[in-house]
C-alpha cells in the first residue's frame, strides 16, 4: 500500500517530530528555555504564521500544521501525563500533611485573584456574571508549564503545587457555576453542579478502592515479564481508564490522572513507571506548547499591542500581588513569596476552557474572550520568563532583607541513607549489618518477588532496575552515603559503577565481585572498593582452620586482616590505581592511575 505521504496527517506529523528533534535542540543550543521553543514553534507554523504564505506558495504547506484541531487530543494527552507524573511524585500521606496549603492557601488565592480580577472588568463595564467569568478564567495558573520548572519538592514548587492542585479540582466547579449564572440555564445548571458533586465523588472513591486492590497485582504481574512494552502499556492503560472514569463522571480528565498517579505512587513501581512514561509525556507536552504559539496571531498583536500590553501586565501585577500577600501571612519568608507570586502570576490554558465556557453562556462576548484568549497566549509564552524574573527579584528581597541571599530550602527532609542495589543473599546480609548499626538504608531490585518477600520481611526495599536509563537520578544518589551493588552481573555491576562514579565523584561505591580480575574492573569504572568473592570465601575458610587448629584468635584475624590487604594491593595493581591509606573514609579523589 502507498504511504500517504500527502494526507494532512502526515504532513502535520513531520512538522511535530521536526520540531521535537531538530528545532527544539537547536533553541536548546542557544539556552532558550524548550517552553518558548514549542511556543515559537506554533507561531510560525500555525495558521498566523507560515500558514499564511500556503495560498501563493503551496510547497510551503508541508512546513505548516494544516488542522490544528486534529492535534489537540494528543495536546490534552500531554496535559493528562503531566498530571500523572506530578501524582507520581505524591503520596495520601504527603496530601493529608499539605491539606491545610491546599484547602486554605490555594483557595484563598484563587477566590481572592479572581474577586479582584472581576471588579476590574465589572469597572471598565462588564456585566457582574461576565466580570466574575473573566476573572476567574483568568487566575487560574498554568499547570503544565509552572510545576515542570520548579518541581514539587522545593518551598516554591511546594506551595505552587498547593495552589495548582486546589485550581485544578475548582475548575469543573467554576464552569457548572458560569452554566447556572447563564441567564437561560440556571436551575439545570445548578442541578448538574450538585449531581457533579455526587457523581464524581463516587468515582473517585471507587478509583481510590480498585486502585489500592487492582494496581499492585497489576505491575507485579507486568514487572514479572521483565517486558519494557507491557510496562508502559499497563501505564497507560492505567491512565486513560482513570481520566476516562472521571471525565464520564463529569469532572475534568486531570483529576483521573492525578489520582493515578498518586495510586501508583503509594506502590514500588513508581520510579519505573515514571521512567517509562516520561518520553511520551515531554513529546505530548510539546505538541501542547504548539497548539498554544498556533493561536498567536502576530498581525493582531502588532495592531492592538497598547491594549494587549495594558491587558497582560495588569493581570499579572494583580496575582502576583495577591499571592505574595497570602504567602506572607501564611508564614513563608520574602524571597519564596515574591518569586511563587511572580511564577503564578500568568494564565493558564485551562483560562481558554473557562472563556469558552462564558462564551457558550452568554456571559462574556465573542470578541471580549477572542481579546482574552491572546492575553492568555501571550501569558503562556512569558511564563518561563516570569519564572526567571521571580528568582532574580526573590535574590533581591533576600538580599534587602537578612542582608544575603537565602538559600533554597530543601523540604525532603529524608536523612541520608546507603542504597544497596540487588537484594539477594548478599543484599539482606548487607541489610541486616547496617540495622544492627542503626544505619538507614533502601535496598532495590528488578525482581518483584524478591522486594514482596523483602518487604514482609519488614526490609525497606523498592521495585527498580538500575540498568534503565533515569534511574540513578530517581534514587536520589545526591543525597546518599553509600552505595552497594551485590547483583550477580558483572558486566552490569561495572557499568552501573562507571555512570554512578561520573555522576557522583564523591559518593562511596563498594561493589561484589566475582573474581580478582572483576574487581580490578571494578576499580578501574571507579569503585572505592571492590570485594572478591572467592577470595573472602578462601579467607574466611583459612580463619576458620586456624582457629581450630589451636591457634589465637588475635593473631589469627590480624594476618587474615594482612593477606587481605595484601591481596587488595595486587588487585589494585592489577587494575593499575593507587590508593594511600588509610581504607576508611575514601573517595575518588584518593584513587589516580599510575604514572600520572
Amino acid at each position: 500500500m502507498a504511504l500517504p505521504i500527502h494526507s494532512v496527517a502526515f504532513s502535520d506529523s513531520l512538522v511535530i517530530l521536526g520540531a521535537a528533534g531538530l528545532v527544539i535542540p537547536a533553541f536548546a543550543r542557544f539556552r532558550i528555555n524548550p517552553v518558548i521553543g514549542f511556543i515559537l514553534v506554533g507561531v510560525l507554523v500555525g495558521p498566523a504564521g507560515l500558514g499564511r504564505l500556503v495560498p501563493n506558495t503551496p510547497w510551503i504547506y508541508h512546513l505548516t500544521i494544516s488542522d490544528p484541531h486534529s492535534i489537540a487530543p494528543f495536546a490534552q494527552f500531554g496535559i493528562i501525563l503531566l498530571l500523572f507524573s506530578i501524582g507520581l511524585e505524591l503520596s495520601f500521606a504527603r496530601l493529608w500533611q499539605m491539606r491545610r496549603m491546599v484547602f486554605g492557601l490555594g483557595a484563598g488565592e484563587l477566590i481572592l485573584s479572581g474577586l479582584a480580577l472581576a471588579v476590574g472588568f465589572w469597572l471598565f463595564g462588564q456585566k457582574p456574571a461576565g466580570a466574575l467569568g473573566l476573572g476567574f478564567a483568568l487566575a487560574l495558573s498554568s499547570t503544565a508549564l509552572v510545576l515542570p520548572m520548579v518541581g514539587t519538592q522545593s518551598q516554591v514548587g511546594r506551595r505552587a503545587f498547593a495552589m495548582l492542585l486546589f485550581e485544578d479540582v475548582a475548575l469543573v466547579p467554576i464552569i457548572f457555576t458560569l452554566g447556572a449564572l447563564a441567564p437561560n440555564a440556571q436551575d439545570a445548571g445548578w442541578d448538574g453542579l450538585i449531581n457533579t458533586i455526587l457523581v464524581g465523588t463516587f468515582a473517585i472513591v471507587a478509583l481510590l478502592v480498585l486502585g489500592r486492590l487492582l494496581l499492585p497485582r497489576l505491575f507485579a504481574q507486568a514487572a514479572r515479564t521483565k517486558s519494557p512494552e507491557l510496562f508502559l502499556a499497563a501505564s497507560l492503560l492505567v491512565v486513560i481508564l482513570a481520566s476516562i472514569a472521571t471525565t464520564t463522571a463529569g469532572l475534568s480528565p486531570i483529576v483521573g490522572a492525578l489520582l493515578a498517579g498518586i495510586l501508583i505512587a503509594e506502590t514500588d513501581y513508581h520510579s519505573e513507571v515514571e521512567l517509562i512514561t516520561e518520553p511520551f509525556k515531554g513529546l505530548a507536552l510539546g505538541v501542547f506548547l504548539i497548539t498554544v504559539g498556533m493561536s498567536v496571531d502576530l498581525a493582531v498583536i502588532f495592531a492592538n499591542w497598547l491594549a494587549l500590553l495594558g491587558a497582560v501586565v495588569g493581570v499579572v501585577v494583580v496575582k502576583a500581588v495577591i499571592t505574595g500577600v497570602l504567602l506572607r501571612m501564611s508564614g513563608a519568608r520574602p524571597g519564596i513569596a515574591t518569586e511563587v507570586g511572580v511564577l503564578m502570576s500568568s494564565p493558564s490554558e485551562t483560562t481558554l476552557i473557562v472563556l469558552a465556557t462564558g462564551v457558550q453562556a452568554g456571559l462574556i462576548a465573542a470578541n471580549t474572550a477572542a481579546f482574552w484568549q491572546i492575553v492568555t497566549a501571550i501569558g503562556l509564552t512569558i511564563t518561563p520568563l516570569l519564572a526567571g524574573l521571580g528568582k532574580q527579584a526573590a535574590a533581591r528581597v533576600d538580599r534587602r532583607t537578612r542582608g544575603e541571599a537565602a538559600a533554597e530550602e530543601d523540604l525532603t527532609t529524608a536523612e541520608a541513607r546507603t542504597v544497596i542495589v540487588g537484594f539477594g543473599r548478599v543484599g539482606r546480609l548487607v541489610a541486616q549489618m547496617l540495622q544492627e548499626h542503626a544505619l538507614p538504608y533502601l535496598a532495590v531490585d528488578a525482581n518483584v518477588d524478591t522486594i514482596s518477600a523483602a518487604k514482609k520481611r519488614g526490609y525497606a526495599a523498592t521495585f527498580g532496575d538500575i540498568g534503565r536509563p533515569g534511574m540513578i537520578e530517581k534514587l536520589d544518589l545526591g543525597r546518599a552515603n553509600a552505595v552497594i551493588l551485590t547483583m550477580d552481573d558483572p558486566v552490569q555491576s561495572v557499568r552501573v559503577t562507571r555512570r554512578v562514579r561520573g555522576a557522583f565523584p564523591d559518593l562511596t561505591i563498594v561493589a561484589r565481585a566475582r573474581d580478582p580480575n572483576h574487581a580490578a574492573e571494578l576499580y578501574r569504572a571507579g569503585a572505592t572498593d571492590a570485594v572478591p568473592e572467592t577470595l573472602e570465601s578462601s579467607l574466611q575458610l583459612s580463619e576458620a582452620v586456624l582457629v581450630d587448629l589451636g591457634l589465637a584468635m588475635g593473631p589469627v584475624i590480624a594476618s587474615i586482616h594482612e593477606k587481605r590487604a595484601q591481596l587488595r594491593a595486587k588487585i589494585m595493581d592489577m587494575a593499575k590505581v593507587t590508593r594511600e591509606p588509610p581504607l576508611r573514609g575514601r573517595r575518588l579523589r584518593d584513587v589516580t592511575p599510575r604514572g600520572e
